[in-house]
């Protein structure tokens, strides 16, 4: 990256964001290209975003065709690409009606502004909380961040929105205050992303789910990372046998466009009737396109079949190599969200696989964040471990 642009970008650009020295001018499949025309095989995938790998021809050729017809018109009319997305969401889901936005953080909002409406709708006026758990993360919006249990995430932005409160995930205590009296709804990933990608327990998801039914209290899952194939479903809530009330959905669902939604079961959809909610740009033609062929692309092509299969290997390799490496303390995550709990800090590993030309993250300050595309091959899987394995040698010589 040059002096120049990194001295442009502190200069125009606000400073939200802690930057890596690279500067990506293209992208294709599994790769992309700095503006030297260094490749990199990118096992960040936009932070769980290209799902089907950079620029898929599938989505650029929809997206081509739309760009000569109609780029965008009000939500007040009817928009065909938004409802065929809304169809092929709800024919391959639990839910009967979605709402669109731009994020995962619009998608968040809307989950809780419907989940206050629903309690007040049923009469349940004492419902004021919303329940989601420790090292959680929702979006940084005014009450997606207040949502999100994470106190570096609240630093400096107090006093948060009320409404929410704060249980242990996996915890049997937790489950036990659930339903006191004023919990309108509760909201956490299946997987918990940013926090360290840590998985609900099979047992204690389905007692939750049991809990929540039984005493009319939402069931909200943010998938947001998670959904559009990640984890080898459409939909990670897929696996753990439950059917919640609410989802939220982004980031894969668009191959990189921006676009959110919030599905919801009929039973409780109608809460969200014309003015309650809205959004100018959501689910206008361009981001219904790209998520219509994002998702039939998925559905079609055995992609979901793929990511059991190579997940399944990679997770094995890097189980393999935790045997052996100290550093290693444990590999978590389903399908293609995998985590490497590591005993010294992530970002040691991040810059050494970006210096041998691939991307990997973090999810906290131990924790190895991998997100391959969900199209990536063995070959591309192949050389990931061989790189791994060059730089755990690197670092023993080290002082890290």
């Amino acid at each position: 990256m040059s002096e120049a642009m990194i001295q442009q970008t502190n200069h125009s650009v606000m400073h939200t964001y802690q930057r890596f020295p690279l500067s990506i001018a293209k992208g294709k499949g599994s790769y992309v290209w700095d503006q030297d025309g260094n490749k990199y095989l990118d096992y960040t995938s936009g932070i769980a975003t290209c799902n089907l790998g950079h620029v898929p021809d599938s989505v650029h050729q929809k997206l081509s065709n739309q760009l000569d017809n109609l780029w965008h018109c009000s939500n007040l009319y009817e928009i065909p690409t938004q409802n065929e997305l809304a169809a092929l969401l709800t024919e391959n889901s639990c839910f009967d009606r979605v709402f669109f936005c731009n994020s995962g953080a619009e998608a968040n909002e809307a989950a809780i502004k419907f989940a206050k409406k629903y309690a007040k709708d049923k009469g349940y006026t004492e419902r004021t909380e919303i329940v989601t758990f420790h090292q959680s993360f929702h979006g940084r919006t005014g009450s997606t961040m207040a949502a999100t249990a994470q106190e570096k995430i609240h630093q400096g932005f107090t006093p948060l929105t009320p409404g929410f409160r704060y249980l242990t995930l996996n915890e049997d205590k937790a489950l036990e205050s659930v339903n006191n009296g004023t919990t309108a709804a509760v909201l956490l990933e299946l997987i918990q992303g940013e926090g360290g990608i840590n998985a609900v327990e099979q047992v204690w998801i389905e007692k939750l789910s049991a809990i929540c039914k039984e005493a009319d209290i939402l069931l909200m899952v943010d998938e947001v990372q998670t959904g559009a194939g990640r984890t080898g479903t459409l939909f990670a809530y897929e696996q753990f046998g439950i059917e919640p009330d609410v989802m939220t959905s982004a980031k894969g669902l668009g191959s990189g466009f921006p676009i959110g939604a919030m599905l919801a079961k009929k039973e409780c959809a109608s809460t969200f009737s014309p003015g309650t909610h809205g959004s100018t740009f959501g689910g206008n033609p361009l981001a219904a396109t790209a998520g219509i062929a994002t998702i039939e692309t998925i559905l079609k092509q055995n992609i979901l079949e793929q990511v059991k299969v190579n997940s399944s290997w990679l997770q094995e390799q890097l189980e393999a190599l935790q045997a052996k490496e100290e550093v290693m303390v444990s590999v978590k995550g389903i399908g293609f969200l995998i985590g490497v709990e590591l005993k010294e800090e992530a970002n040691f590993f991040i810059k050494a696989f970006r210096e041998k030309g691939i991307l990997v993250l973090s999810a906290g300050s131990h924790v190895l964040r991998i997100l391959p595309p969900l199209t990536t091959t063995k070959a591309e899987l192949t050389q990931f471990i061989e790189v791994f394995k060059e730089v755990l040698v690197e670092m023993k010589g080290t002082t890290v």
